[in-house]
């Protein structure tokens, strides 16, 4: 089984993520975690690698080509932005997780024990620089709302939802599809 879970910074892809792959038992990948380790390789903080990335399309290119692989394989979870797109004839099933930018910056300064107004510019430029590379390198649209609902298997709104009443809906979405 093959499961992908997609969505912007701070919706839950990778909280909902882990605890899925721990509850079906099958691997965890997160592309959105790649990217942070070669942002950290570099010595570069996230806005300063999502620019530098702007110029450099091979390092998306290799992050994607990673998701792909990853895909191959059986039994896995996948977090990526993009995993709905790259994996959409192989994925048993597309997840998108959705929530407004207040609340994801919200979760945002609490992972990271930041403040509200870095992690707001920080995520704004990471987002308006991934739309641009990934409509420039794909021509994959993130906005366009009728590719998403045709694209993803289900689409939650995790702002108003706990983690496990959000566990819960894909466990039963899965039972259904299965």
């Amino acid at each position: 089984m093959i499961i992908v879970i997609s969505g912007l910074h701070g919706t839950g892809k990778s909280t909902i993520g882990k605890l899925l792959a721990e509850s079906l038992k099958l691997d965890y990948y997160a592309a959105g975690q790649a990217f942070r380790e070669l942002a950290q390789e570099k010595n570069m903080s996230l806005e300063e690698f999502s620019l530098y990335v702007e110029n450099h399309p091979e390092i998306d290119k290799e992050l994607d080509n990673r998701v792909i692989e990853f895909g191959r394989k059986d039994n896995i979870i996948i977090d990526s932005q993009l995993g709905g797109y790259l994996l959409k004839s192989i994925a048993d099933m597309k997840i998108l997780l959705t929530c407004p930018l207040k609340t994801r910056i919200m979760r945002i300064v609490e992972r990271d024990q930041s403040n509200f107004k870095a992690k707001l510019d920080e995520t704004l430029l990471r987002e308006k620089s991934e739309l641009d590379r990934y409509k420039e390198l794909y021509n994959i649209d993130l906005n366009n709302e009728s590719v998403k609902k045709e694209l993803y298997d289900i689409i939650i709104d995790t702002e108003s939802l706990s983690i496990q009443e959000i566990l819960k809906k894909i466990l039963s979405e899965l039972k259904k599809k299965n």
